[in-house]
């Protein structure tokens, strides 16, 4: 893509009125605009991230067998009157219809309308679809919004112990997710009370920010960590007591429902009611998380596999071959951002920082000369000069 083709534009000076530095820099850099209060639209450099995390999403979770659907926002009260969460605060209401924050009571009964005998069982669900919450802090540019992007698994078993391996596959499928993001080294899995959804405990996934509204306690010997509502002064995976205390943004949470929504619908086999788990991954959050962690003083430093574009192509002196090297590139599959505005190169050299695409490649008449183009990884400030013929982004 030609920067000259995109539609939206960098921004000089940080957003008025933003306090989060994720919604500063995605503002500035031309990935979201704020429509309202935790309200964004998701413009072609932020949508392209968006729909990379979900790719990932889906090939994690292809692998331990859920498959995906896409069900309604829109849901109707007597779902929610069914067990007894009609009056949650959660919800944004429109008559008898609800806005969908969460899906419990909507898959619960679609599921009971295609499973039912024992060799239907066990069953993992999901779907990435906008969600609804009537937040009432919502702050912290895309982590706390009133619309957002979520992943949500559901899983449907016929006893405990098939439902407590699955949800430890889960924990798996979520770290390796949280792997390809870049985000794993500071992600912690971490034991949280389980609210609206479960009278257990549950299971968040949180990264660590000095940016993050929540605060964990990690245990120094096995690494698991204590969102600060538990109450516990030990470790209750290895008893410990010594613990280190971080700001975290929670990513995803996990929780096991057992029979708490298959009750109310009626929903059992052979008079033993379906036990289920349920699974939430916040994608839109997750862009916001990654840019939390990965930034400087000149913006955004992208992961790999999310970043908008592998390269950042700069044309310098107006030459036709950068052109020529951007089709080759193209032509070779690599996914490329070319700069051809009429801008000086100090200009697009702040924008491809701002931007936070891993490879910066430039083509000068300089270059040109020793047939060669200048690359520059993003979280480098060097340089260096590689043959037209030679180039690889695996080789820089």
């Amino acid at each position: 893509m030609k920067v000259s083709q995109l539609f939206s534009k960098t921004q000089k000076k940080d957003p008025k009125a933003e306090a989060s530095l994720n919604a500063k820099l995605l503002m500035k850099a031309g990935f979201i605009d704020k429509l309202g209060a935790g309200i964004y639209t998701y413009l072609p450099l932020g949508l392209k991230v968006i729909q990379k995390i979900e790719n990932i999403a889906k090939e994690e979770l292809e692998k331990i067998n859920a498959i995906e659907v896409l069900m309604p926002g829109l849901h109707p009260k007597k779902n929610w009157e069914k067990t007894g969460r009609w009056g949650i605060q959660e919800m944004f209401k429109i008559g008898n219809y609800g806005l969908g924050w969460t899906h419990e009571e909507i898959i619960t009964p679609l599921a009971k309308k295609f499973l039912n005998s024992e060799k239907d069982f066990p069953k993992y669900i999901y779907q990435i679809q906008t969600k609804y919450r009537n937040e009432k802090r919502a702050k912290s540019g895309i982590l706390r919004g009133r619309e957002f992007i979520m992943k949500d698994l559901y899983s449907f078993h016929l006893n405990e112990e098939d439902l407590n391996n699955y949800y430890k596959e889960v924990q798996k499928a979520y770290f390796k997710i949280f792997e390809r993001c870049g985000l794993k080294e500071h992600t912690y899995l971490t034991l949280a009370d389980g609210g609206a959804f479960s009278e257990e405990y549950s299971h968040e996934f949180q990264t660590i920010t000095n940016a993050g509204e929540d605060t964990i306690f990690i245990c120094k010997h096995c690494h698991l960590a204590l969102n600060k509502e538990v109450k516990q002064k030990e470790c209750p995976n290895c008893k410990n007591t010594l613990f280190q205390e971080k700001k975290a943004i929670e990513v995803a949470n996990i929780f096991k429902l057992k029979d708490k929504y298959s009750k109310p619908f009626n929903f059992k086999i052979n008079d033993q009611y379906i036990l289920m788990g349920c699974y939430g991954l916040g994608i839109s959050r997750l862009l916001g998380a990654i840019v939390e962690v990965f930034n400087d003083e000149n913006g955004i430093i992208f992961p790999t596999e999310v970043a908008p574009f592998d390269i950042y192509l700069i044309d310098i002196d107006k030459k036709k071959e950068a052109l020529s090297f951007y089709v080759a590139l193209k032509n070779k599959g690599y996914d490329v951002l070319y700069d051809d505005r009429d801008k000086t190169p100090g200009e697009k050299f702040k924008d491809a920082d701002l931007l936070g695409i891993p490879l910066r490649v430039v083509i000068s008449e300089k270059t040109l000369k020793q047939d060669s183009v200048e690359v520059k990884k993003r979280e480098e400030s060097i340089s260096k000069l590689i043959k037209k013929v030679d180039f690889k982004i695996k080789s820089c």
